[in-house]
């Protein structure tokens, strides 16, 4: 199980396939638009999105010609989700520090 949970935080430590999974939990895209958002080249997001697939964390359907890419495990979600909001309270405690406000 460890190394389980292992493969998914390696999976996630990459800053693009994060950002990837972090716009899909929010709603379902394909490549062209998740190129666009996360501001990489077209063939990077699909390579990622790749391994976002293999490892689970990810899913498609075909919608006529188009790949539509999107996350249905609420746990991922709810874990990207917890990183990010503490990323941010983290951040807010060190700024608050450096002006001398913080706890």
């Amino acid at each position: 199980m460890l190394e389980r949970v292992s493969e998914i935080c390696g999976m996630l430590a990459a800053p693009a396939r994060l950002h990837i999974v972090w716009i899909l939990a929010h709603g379902e895209s394909d490549v062209s638009h998740l190129a666009e958002r996360v501001g990489g080249a077209l063939p990077a997001v699909s390579q990622h999105l790749s391994k976002l697939k293999l490892a689970g964390l990810v899913r498609s359907r075909r919608e006529g010609r188009r790949q539509v890419y999107y996350v249905d495990d609420p746990g991922v979600v709810a874990v990207v989700r917890l990183l990010i909001e503490q990323s941010g309270h983290q951040e807010g405690r060190h700024e608050g520090r450096a002006r001398g406000t913080g706890a």
